[in-house]
């Protein structure tokens, strides 16, 4: 039920002022950003300056000083005295950067991810912001779209216990409670999955899919209590999200139960229009509020022409104050009402670096989200004593913090500082380490550069090659159709493999790259994704075995790039392809290209050994799938054990397998455990032919193991 003084402000306002709640604008219309003529975005966005002071919402940091300023300059202009509420895309840490999302995901680690949000919460508190625009839950299949980089993967199951994590850590029990912000879910739905991988191209699915794959975590968020979900900025069945009322107030409101605010996108209600979903901007207003859409972003169609609207009969009033009671009680969970400037703390947000506790906790996080994807004759880990030979783009580069990088006020550890804290610098021998121009392009010819890096380095016991994509090249607008490797940095590989010495390399990226065509010139190969602040530090903790890498795929690394959208949860077909007989034609398959990648979801290896062995699935009394695992080798180490399983036969075509739970183990040398997993009726649901979760009795293919691609499978009935 409403409060009480929240429907008498409701009650006591003007039209205008009920529309200026539902509008959100950056700070430069306040005057905070000198580089920003006022009179240009005034008259661009036809706002009036005396309605900024009711203007409900701010985009983007602007520092706890700022804030303070800005909020009491608000509270004396404004009639009602309500609060300015801050939001930021605090994306992957405020001031410590942790890894990016899709880094953390490959950790399969729970708490790992709550620890994620919970730090960056804290310090973008105490910056005076008030909600983040996370987690991104966007599930993703096609490595082209630079955005993977903010999401958990291809995986439905995986990207909703993210996502509750990441609600928890950041919200916690009480918004109120200090260092606490509120989160906002994003893109509200189906944004992960554009045609070609081309950003903001066209979304085009099934009903079916996108119940299966897609909503399952944005369903997770509001089950976790999220306090704002974003409108995506695509299309679903032909709408686009900000004016979609199946969405907005079918699946999230009627259906979900959300009884939070929904957000706009960056201008999303404006392009409607381009999208030839309005003729003009009262048209979109009228479709965006009708459907359920309560904050406009960067856009003032609400301002413009909402009053218009309800005086011509074409929208009730009754939805617009849905609408403002929606934000003004998000502000009152927040505590504003009572402290309008809530954490903010000039202080703490303009310290000269971020607390000892949270670079600590950051590079236990980098550790913890490296994957090993190849280690031959055990070239990892280094060895202390050993010459180190280091090269590439990313050897001495600092810019591996990550697109969305917060602040930006603090240099990254580079992978060479980190390293020279495990091993004396007199042994660690660079070449080649030029930052990001031609290497990193592959633009201009390095030949000779590339030979005198063999010269260089001949004599090393072992090469590092620090290697990758350009952090500017990942995030919003960083779709690309080649996911290979430069060709310099291809070529210094291989040259460098002629030494006849161990050759590590290690992958900076964020997103899958296609990295055949260096695999067999690598004896050890660690995806190093962006780490942070952090990232030298995470990675030498790897490199020298302080930590023992235990992360895992949460994406399919594509064989070619012809593949994509490459995953693991396809849906069965009728001609699937047998290995048995791979010459066979007529079947799904590829002529030059096989149709697995290179490497699977949930793939990942480990300085330990571990066997896998006594599968059992006992269907006594309750049905119990259970397996013995074992660390064969002589090192401590996590193993995450997966749990599969396949409908054989149903009424709507079923996937191949789908990830239904995972555990987390830590066995000492030789150590054993027993991992059981219960099989319950909901792991059995999917949704039918007439769009309703459905179980029915049949056969069903049980899989434990270590990966999508390497499993124990039992088949069973299930009545």
């Amino acid at each position: 039920m409403t409060k009480l003084f929240i429907q008498d402000l409701v009650n006591d306002m003007t039209l205008e002022e009920k529309l200026a709640q539902l509008t959100q604008l950056g700070p430069h219309y306040w005057g905070l950003d000198d580089t920003v003529d006022l009179t240009g975005p005034f008259k661009e966005l036809n706002i009036k300056p005396q309605v900024m002071q009711n203007i409900g919402s701010v985009l983007n940091g602007i520092g706890a000083r700022n804030v303070i300023d800005l909020q009491t300059r608000h509270l004396q202009a404004s009639r009602q005295k309500i609060p300015l509420l801050f939001m930021a895309d605090v994306i992957h840490g405020y001031r410590t950067i942790l890894p990016i999302p899709l880094a953390i995901g490959c950790s399969f680690d729970m708490e790992a991810c709550e620890r994620f949000a919970e730090i960056a919460a804290k310090e973008s508190a105490a910056a005076g912001i008030h909600l983040t625009f996370s987690p991104m839950t966007d599930l993703v299949r096609d490595p082209r779209w630079g955005r993977v980089m903010e999401t958990s993967g291809e995986d439905p199951y995986l990207n909703a216990r993210v996502t509750e994590s990441m609600v928890r850590g950041y919200q916690g029990k009480d918004l109120k409670e200090k260092g606490r912000i509120a989160a906002c879910v994003k893109h509200f739905a189906g944004y992960g999955a554009p045609e070609g991988g081309r950003e903001y191209n066209t979304v085009d699915m099934s009903l079916g899919v996108l119940r299966e794959f897609y909503l399952p975590a944005y369903k997770a968020a509001v089950d976790a209590g999220v306090a704002m979900v974003m409108a995506a900025f695509n299309t679903i069945d032909r709408i686009p999200a900000s004016g979609n009322s199946k969405l907005l107030r079918g699946i999230l409101r009627e259906e979900w139960g959300f009884n939070g605010v929904t957000i706009a996108d960056f201008n999303s209600v404006n392009e409607l229009i381009p999208h030839g979903a309005a003729e003009d901007g009262r048209e979109a207003a009228e479709k965006s509020l009708a459907a359920g859409l309560d904050i406009e972003m960067m856009s003032t169609h609400y301002l413009n022409h909402g009053a218009a609207l309800v005086e011509e009969g074409k929208l009730d009033i009754s939805l617009i104050d849905e609408a403002v009671i929606r934000v003004l009680e998000l502000k009152d969970a927040l505590g504003l009402f009572d402290n309008p400037f809530k954490d903010a703390d000039p202080i703490v947000d303009e310290a000269p670096t971020p607390s000892v506790e949270n670079l600590q906790a950051a590079r236990e996080l980098g550790a913890s989200s490296v994957v090993l994807l190849k280690n031959d004759n055990n070239a990892l880990p280094l060895k202390h004593g050993m010459k180190i030979g280091l090269a590439g783009p990313f050897a001495t580069s600092i810019q591996v913090l990550g697109g969305w990088s917060g602040t930006e006020k603090d240099p990254a550890v580079s992978l060479y500082n980190g390293i020279s804290q495990k091993t004396s610098a007199a042994d660690i021998i660079t070449a080649m380490t030029g930052e990001l121009g031609s290497m990193l392009e592959g633009v201009f010819d390095v030949e000779d550069e590339i030979e005198e890096a063999f010269q260089r380095l001949k004599d090393c016991d072992v090469i590092l090659t620090a290697v990758g994509e350009n952090q500017q090249d990942t995030g919003e607008g960083g779709s690309k159709t080649n996911l290979r490797l430069s060709t310099n940095q291809e070529k210094l590989i291989w040259r460098l493999k002629d030494t006849g010495k161990k050759i590590v390399t290690i992958v900076f990226s964020g997103r899958p790259l296609e990295l055949k065509p260096v695999l067999e010139a690598s004896d050890a190969l660690l995806q190093a994704w962006f780490l942070g602040t952090e990232s030298g530090n995470s990675l030498a903790d790897v490199l020298f075995g302080d930590y023992n890498p235990s992360a895992r795929l949460s994406m399919s690394f594509p064989y070619s790039v012809g593949q994509i959208p490459v995953y693991y949860n396809a849906y069965q077909t009728g001609r699937p392809y047998d290995p048995l007989y791979p010459n066979v034609r007529y079947v799904t398959r590829y002529l030059d290209c096989p149709n697995d990648p290179l490497f699977c979801f949930g793939y990942g290896l480990s300085y330990s050994s571990f066997d896998y062995s006594n599968f059992n699935v006992d269907a006594t009394d309750r049905i119990v799938a259970s397996i013995e695992v074992e660390n064969t080798s002589d090192i401590t180490g996590k193993e995450t054990v997966q749990l599969y399983i396949h409908d054989v036969s149903a009424s709507v075509v079923r996937p191949v397998k789908e990830l239904k739970a995972f555990r987390q183990i830590t066995l000492a040398a030789h150590e054993k455990q027993v991992v059981s997993f219960e099989i319950t009726r909901e792991m059995l649901m999917f949704y039918g032919k007439d769009d309703q979760m459905v179980f029915e009795p049949g056969e069903f293919d049980i899989m434990i193991g270590r990966n999508s691609g390497d499993h124990f499978t039992q088949r069973i009935w299930i009545g």
